[in-house]
């Protein structure tokens, strides 16, 4: 934390302008050795940026930041020159061949920001996911995060926790008198707390809207499941012919319909008999996809699919195809009829699982620890041992504190502030 660092922040060059950001107690002697100058705090200044060997490396828009108001909560300059490969190279190089400067490691800038405090762990969590973002639905999810609403709404039911935990301490202090108990409104208060957290668990995960709404296509061999496949993902991803067992491992292929994450997944054709043992493999895990899924697309004989599959009578441009009585969707992968209309009902289907937009969306380790929270309170017995209580209490305060990272092991940090880019 007492080095200072740089790296570029506007992306792999080249690019019209690279945006290099420098962070740490040297940031503006990095400009005075390459500018001349510290410009005026929070104003863009044109300057000449030289060498060591007083070469003219670029003209560029200087920017100083003065601690602690930064982005880092540390002195932050930033450069923006050109943003060709060999300019941010020699920038690059420049700066790092000043005492007290190294390069950045990937996601060091937000790490530096949550030591400093500028923001949380759940809010750098958010930003995570924002970087990562494919999906409209993923964008607005993991902007509320990184906005704090997920934050905003753990420190308020903190300061539940310890508003409860100061009526149980008041009575603790007169528990030497008769008649000491907790009121009425303690009572209250902890039963609907306790109800608000549960109702927050049984909410849509982060991992879910992550991965995306799993559909697997399944039904026996030539039953079309390949080219509906390749017309959902529209691409020629699975190869199709008229041989049995000519698909023999699952292929998944994610893609993003109306803003809405998928998987989609092709399956090796159901038979009991005739498979060779390298089908029979591709058949079991078929079976294993199909229990895992969200959602099943069963183009094989009616009835005979999993509980809860969609019955989809396929190839109908066939005269030969298997009709249905009571099919979900009648559809030609390989014409495209109805294709469209099953597409818009995946995505109802999907929203209809997946966290609503813009909603905050736990990720593994919030639900576990929000789960400790919740437990924590259901444990509380009012009319039991008053010390019992406060402890209950406390642990569930421990739990909201550890959301915020405020009890955070270094190991999770390595992981979580891994994930992000160099430069930010």
């Amino acid at each position: 934390m007492n080095d200072t660092i740089f790296a570029c922040s506007s992306g792999a060059p080249p690019a019209a302008i690279g945006v290099i950001r420098i962070s740490g107690p040297r940031a503006g002697d990095a400009l005075r050795a390459l500018a001349g100058r510290v410009p005026a705090a929070r104003r863009a200044s044109l300057g000449r940026l030289r060498d060591g060997d007083g070469g003219l490396l670029d003209h560029a828009l200087l920017l100083w930041f003065p601690a602690p108001h930064t982005a880092t909560g540390e002195d932050l300059a930033e450069i923006h020159c050109h943003g060709g490969r060999a300019v941010i190279a020699a920038v690059e190089s420049a700066l790092g061949a000043l005492d007290g400067l190294r390069r950045a490691e990937a996601g060091e800038f937000t790490r530096r920001a949550f030591a400093n405090g500028r923001m949380d762990l759940a809010e750098a969590e958010g930003l995570g996911d924002l970087l990562a973002a494919e999906t409209e639905l993923q964008r607005q999810s993991a902007m509320s995060m990184a906005d704090g609403v997920l934050s905003r709404q753990i420190k308020a039911w903190r300061a539940q926790v310890l508003h409860l935990s100061a009526m149980v301490e008041a009575v603790l202090d007169f528990a030497d008198e008769d008649d000491v108990a907790l009121p009425v409104d303690f009572v209250q208060s902890l039963n609907v707390f306790h109800v608000e957290l549960s109702h927050w668990l049984i909410r849509p995960r982060a991992e879910a809207l992550r991965e995306g709404f799993k559909v697997v296509i399944a039904g026996p061999p030539n039953a079309g499941k390949s080219t509906l496949f390749n017309a959902l993902v529209e691409s020629d991803a699975a190869i199709i012919t008229p041989l049995a067992g000519t698909t023999r491992d699952i292929l998944m292929r994610p893609v993003a319909l109306m803003g809405v994450p998928f998987q989609f997944l092709d399956t090796a054709g159901l038979r009991a008999d005739g498979a060779d043992v390298v089908e029979e493999i591709g058949i079991a895990r078929a079976r294993t996809a199909m229990a895992q899924a969200d959602l099943v697309l069963w183009l094989g004989p009616e009835g005979e699919g999993p509980d809860g599959a969609w019955e989809i009578e396929a190839q109908i441009d066939r005269g030969d195809h298997r009709v249905k009585q009571a099919p979900r969707h009648r559809l030609s992968g390989k014409t495209g009829e109805g294709v469209d209309a099953l597409r818009r009902a995946l995505v109802e289907e999907a929203r209809n699982h997946l966290p609503k937009a813009g909603a905050v969306a736990l990720n593994a380790r919030q639900h576990g620890l929000l789960a400790e929270a919740a437990e924590a309170l259901g444990a509380v017995r009012p009319q039991g041992d008053l010390l019992l209580v406060a402890e209950n209490l406390r642990l569930a305060r421990l739990a909201f504190d550890r959301l915020l990272g405020g009890a955070s092991t270094e190991d999770m940090l390595d992981a979580l502030f891994g994930r992000f880019c160099i430069g930010k």
